[in-house]
């Protein structure tokens, strides 16, 4: 966040206008939404801990118990838990938006009697 003066940067119209409501104060002023990263976004660490995620996933299915992944991320249970059933429901449901692509279409030719 930078410090302008709002001399500088303002129409003198708008500042007037502005100094019937706030005078010799901080005013902050955010940035449209439409131009705010999310979080994670420029630090890299949203990709970094989908990737820790997917990871864990992976290895539950492989076959390591919860309190093995405990360990090994340094992660509660409970957390462990939340991401393999968030992973698990994402999965699910891209599979589901799949199947409903494709049973039309085997739907259809079986009604034309191909098969």
């Amino acid at each position: 966040m930078n410090y302008k003066n709002g001399k500088d940067v303002l129409p003198p119209r708008l500042l007037e206008e502005l100094q019937h409501y706030i005078q010799g104060e901080l005013l902050y002023i955010p940035k449209q939404q439409s131009e705010r990263a999310a979080w994670g976004e420029k630090s890299g660490s949203r990709v970094m801990i989908q990737r820790r995620n997917a990871e864990i996933y992976r290895r539950h299915a492989g076959g390591s118990t919860v309190q093995e992944l405990e360990r090994q991320y340094h992660l509660s249970g409970e957390s462990i838990r939340k991401i393999i059933l968030k992973l698990r429901t994402a999965a699910a449901f891209s599979l589901s938006e799949r199947d409903a692509i494709d049973k039309p279409a085997a739907y259809e030719a079986i009604q034309a009697g191909k098969p």
